[in-house]
């Protein structure tokens, strides 16, 4: 008896460091980008540092107390809102339309589903390049525009166009990647609920919203929180499209981040920010988090 006991307990020590060993590079990766930069960010919001001195000035809160009171921090704030109004809505109904098309399609299902897929895969630069030569003054579409209404819209001169524009850019390059998780919820959908409602008398119409969208909830639920916590995080569009502007309409968290550390050289001032960034997502998503689940419990879902 005593043999075994240890012959299980070297099994169970060599299953333990079997799995410490597969779990070690997410581990290691989590480490290097998420715990030693919040804990190097946590010791730098309370000192002012350019990041070239040796020498750092302890100056306690003053960090958030001039971010609060900054109007580029309260832009900041507001944008991620800004964008949410029109990315969630056309992200959402894109996926869906991708999702549908592609489980209603056969044999080339998985080429489509590629195809669709692809602009995720693409530089935000290089998507970014593409978006601003299309709507250039010289381009086919300003062209058209002029010949239409007499005028070329200034896209990113106008705050409110150029909240449209990068949100709508973001929703095209996200939507293929957010219609895999909707694809993968249809495919978990069972075909018998969609045969009772046809004999029930209940159209298509009535199905899609009755059936297809509440057994969707796993799969919605994943998209909202990835789509919203995704506009905290906007850096590469605003930055290659309009630097923030016009008038602070798209200037971001991360753009902020950015031009007080690497621009103004101040780390202790803008690790400050990022943690005020860290509790808006927090803030943020926990309500979403809470309003999805208040929904899919009233569909069923526990």
């Amino acid at each position: 008896m005593a043999s075994r006991a240890v012959t299980g307990g070297r099994l169970h020590r060599a299953e333990e460091v079997w799995g410490w060993l597969l779990a070690s590079p997410y581990l290691l990766f989590a480490l290097a980008f998420f715990v030693v930069p919040f804990v190097w960010a946590l010791l730098l919001v309370f000192t002012e540092w350019d990041l070239i001195s040796p020498q750092r000035q302890m100056v306690g809160l003053a960090n958030f107390v001039e971010a609060l009171m900054s109007p580029r921090v309260r832009a900041a704030f507001w944008t991620p809102f800004k964008f949410m109004a029109v990315f969630l809505p056309a992200v959402l109904v894109a996926a869906m339309a991708i999702a549908l098309l592609v489980h209603s399609l056969g044999r080339w299902a998985g080429v489509v589903a590629v195809g669709f897929f692809m602009p995720y895969l693409a530089s935000g630069v290089a998507m970014a390049l593409v978006v601003q030569g299309i709507l250039s003054y010289n381009s086919p579409l300003s062209d058209a525009f002029f010949w239409l209404m007499g005028d070329v819209p200034d896209w990113f001169g106008v705050p409110a166009l150029a909240v449209v524009v990068i949100a709508l850019m973001m929703a095209w390059k996200f939507s293929g990647y957010y219609a895999l998780i909707f694809l993968a919820g249809l495919q978990s959908i069972p075909k018998e609920l969609y045969e009772a409602a046809e004999i029930d008398g209940a159209g298509s119409w009535t199905s899609f919203w009755r059936i297809t969208v509440p057994m969707l909830y796993p799969a919605l639920y994943s998209v909202m929180v990835l789509a919203v916590g995704l506009m905290f995080g906007v850096f590469t569009e605003p930055y290659m499209l309009t630097g923030g502007g016009p008038d602070l309409a798209t200037h971001t968290w991360h753009l902020e981040i950015y031009y007080q550390a690497f621009s103004s050289l101040r780390a202790g001032y803008a690790s400050a920010i990022a943690i005020l960034n860290a509790l808006s997502v927090f803030v943020v998503l926990t309500v979403v988090r809470r309003a999805m689940e208040w929904w899919g419990r009233a569909n069923g879902w526990t």
